[in-house]
């Protein structure tokens, strides 16, 4: 498989009146000619498995694609933004084997989110189940959500969209629809979750007021959960989620309408949480990892944002629950970057979002590759 290696001088993006230190970075592509890659995982055996778009989930092996994607996976509904997004293995997976996947499912006028499990044995998925579908079933074939986070206890949170034309249900507890859930490993709901005893809710429901929610990160070390949404025309938002809490959408907004209208007067209400930070013009936030790895030292801590729209890989510095400094990588790519995770050498990968979409290996210039 083609490699390729180019030597990047990176320049800081200055948040406020704080610039970031100046870092230098070497990327290289692992495999190219993926169809829209969208998240990618890493296996104990040192193998990598990555879902496609259309449906496909690929593994790979010493920087080569396996010629047959892995059978045994859903059919998922590919369509607009649907299709198969991601790619999770359980906590134990050295022992179980078990793998989780996020997918639109349904057919046209009525589709949705559903979580599936199963065993990878090979090049086959079996003993698969699902143990999740969000409910109602929407029209549009947008904002699905997708991403999937474990916790400490194991239980597991799952990020859901408002369906683009379904916004209002985002505050109302008995849809899905715009929120996050959380569920145990086996698809049944923990007790302790913060509407469990609210007549009508649904008692998978963690938290709400959420618009497409494609990035969740756990900090272990500071017992927090990072998250962040789409906006509409701007007004991409960085939250702290906490059990229970209202996120705003559509009764706050921090921007307009694609059309120009006015969603809401209000950036901030009482009652609802209010973001850590936000961005105009928009990201369009894909994936995001918290970097924790040795390569980069002066990244310890740091969040990374996947930027559809921004075409670039965003680090914040934080400083507790603030964050202090903003830096820009990746610009010089030009590409759509969809996923972003810490390799267990250390190195940050990245998802290109094309039709031949690439993993890209993030390394530090004159360090081992």
């Amino acid at each position: 498989m083609l490699r390729r290696l180019l030597m990047i001088a990176a320049t800081a993006l200055a948040l406020a009146t704080t610039t970031s230190a100046a870092a230098d970075y070497q990327v290289e592509t692992v495999v190219e000619g993926l169809e829209h890659p969208w998240s990618i995982a890493f296996l104990p055996d040192g193998r990598m498995l990555v879902t496609e778009r259309a449906g496909r989930l690929r593994i790979i092996r010493d920087g080569e694609v396996q010629a047959e994607p892995v059978a045994g996976v859903p059919e998922a509904w590919v369509a607009g933004q649907g299709g198969l997004m991601e790619v999770l293995p359980a906590p134990d997976y050295a022992d179980s084997g078990l793998i989780y996947l996020s997918l639109a499912h349904g057919e046209r006028g009525a589709t949705t989110t559903r979580v599936v499990r199963g065993r990878l044995d090979g090049n086959v998925l079996i003993d698969v189940e699902e143990i999740f579908r969000a409910t109602p079933t929407r029209g549009a074939a947008v904002h699905y959500g997708g991403r999937m986070v474990f916790l400490p206890d194991d239980t597991l949170l799952i990020a859901l969209g408002d369906g683009f034309n379904y916004r209002e249900q985002s505050q109302k507890l008995d849809s899905h629809t715009g929120t996050i859930v959380r569920i145990h490993a086996d698809g049944s709901v923990p007790q302790d979750n913060p509407f469990v005893d609210k007549e009508g809710a649904r008692q998978e429901i963690y938290s709400y007021g959420h618009r497409n929610v494609q990035g969740l990160v756990y900090d272990a070390a500071n017992d927090r959960i990072w998250q962040h949404e789409h906006g509409p025309r701007g007004g991409d938002k960085l939250n702290l989620l906490a059990a229970g809490n209202n996120y705003g959408w559509p009764i706050t907004s921090f921007a307009p309408n694609y059309d120009g209208a006015i969603i809401s007067p209000h950036t901030h209400l009482p009652g609802v949480t209010a973001p850590v930070r936000t961005w105009t013009p928009a990201l369009a936030p894909a994936g995001m990892a918290l970097y924790e790895g040795d390569r980069f030292p002066d990244w310890q801590g740091n969040l990374l944002i996947a930027g559809l729209a921004s075409r670039d890989l965003t680090r914040l510095v934080l400083d507790g629950e603030e964050v202090v400094e903003e830096e820009r990588l990746l610009t010089e790519l030009n590409r759509r970057l969809r996923d972003v995770r810490e390799g267990p050498d250390g190195a940050v990968y990245v998802l290109t979002d094309h039709a031949d979409g690439e993993v890209l290996r993030v390394t530090p210039v004159g360090g081992e590759k």
